[in-house]
């Protein structure tokens, strides 16, 4: 027998910038939902509230919760499904557990699984006395190695079923080329990419430190404050240093450095050779790149000719 629910208004418990994803979950729009965003989204939120209720609302349903290390998951996802349960009002129809990382609803049976990508046995050996797998999670799913990582995890766990809701949840890294950046930008039928911010937040859901320490990065560091709390990707993936200064070392200060340094990489065919001179100011702690060769298939002969010159015209 399935427990009668009591009504609940969810707009205490989404955040309005969701209020349209319930609506695609319901008509079965999609199968993969990706959620990015910065902190203080509510991602997590709103994925466990959908969680539990689509239990509730389908006797054949289960789900499974992954992160890449099963240490983190009671203190991150156990814990927010705990929540969703007690907003929900439904305490008392399911079965928490201090021991082992299962959630049951009592009524039919039903769990919610834990697994940690670093245990893939566990993973395969999940098993459930009734239905499937019809809801999957990916937490932290930036923390992963790839989509060939998770497109494993999913073909293990996507069967059994006619249809299923796989979440995808992340802070996005600085880098355009982290592959998650790169995956949610793949256009598919089947996936719907969702991006949400703390500003679409009821200010009183947040703590007030909260916001103090965002409008405080905001002014103080506001790439960082973009990245962190905005949850926008602001780095190009080609850059590793910051703190780089580009101009045109003139002559004089080259003729005053004392503290050359060369360096040469080899390469040929598809990895380019590279040569580079430089100077290093220990007292001001600063290097100066002047002098670079970066090129496919030069022969080692042009090579040595391109160094000898490069040293006599610079000492």
């Amino acid at each position: 027998m399935i427990a009668q629910l009591k009504t609940i208004e969810l707009t205490g418990l989404i955040a309005p910038s969701f209020y349209g994803v319930p609506h695609a979950l319901k008509t079965q729009q999609y199968t993969h939902y990706w959620l990015k965003g910065g902190r203080g989204s509510t991602k997590s939120s709103f994925i466990s509230v959908e969680i539990i209720l689509g239990i509730m609302a389908d006797p054949n349903a289960n789900a499974m919760v992954v992160r890449k290390v099963k240490i983190t998951l009671r203190e991150s996802v156990f814990e927010q499904l705990a929540w969703a349960i007690e907003k929900l009002g439904v305490f008392h129809l399911w079965e928490i557990p201090k021991a082992k990382l299962e959630l049951i609803y009592l009524p039919t049976s039903q769990k919610i699984l834990f697994r940690g990508a670093d245990d893939p046995k566990k993973i395969k050996s999940a098993k459930v006395s009734k239905g499937y797998f019809k809801y999957v999670w990916f937490k932290e799913v930036d923390e992963f190695g790839g989509m060939e990582e998770i497109r494993t995890i999913n073909q293990t766990l996507l069967r059994g079923g006619e249809k299923f809701v796989v979440f995808y949840s992340f802070n996005p890294q600085k880098s355009q080329r982290n592959w998650v950046n790169t995956e949610v930008t793949e256009q598919r039928s089947d996936r719907l990419v969702h991006h949400s911010t703390y500003l679409t937040v009821p200010p009183e859901w947040l703590r007030p430190q909260f916001i103090f320490e965002a409008e405080h990065l905001k002014k103080t560091k506001p790439e960082s404050y973009r990245h962190e709390y905005l949850g926008e990707v602001v780095g190009t993936g080609g850059v590793v240093f910051t703190n780089l200064t580009f101009r045109e070392i003139t002559d004089e200060e080259i003729s005053i450095f004392d503290r050359i340094r060369r360096g040469l990489d080899f390469g040929y065919a598809k990895d380019p050779a590279h040569y580079g001179v430089m100077h290093y100011d220990k007292t001001r702690r600063r290097l100066y790149i002047f002098h670079e060769l970066h090129q496919v298939q030069l022969s080692n002969r042009k090579l040595a000719e391109h160094i000898k010159a490069e040293n006599k015209s610079n000492g």
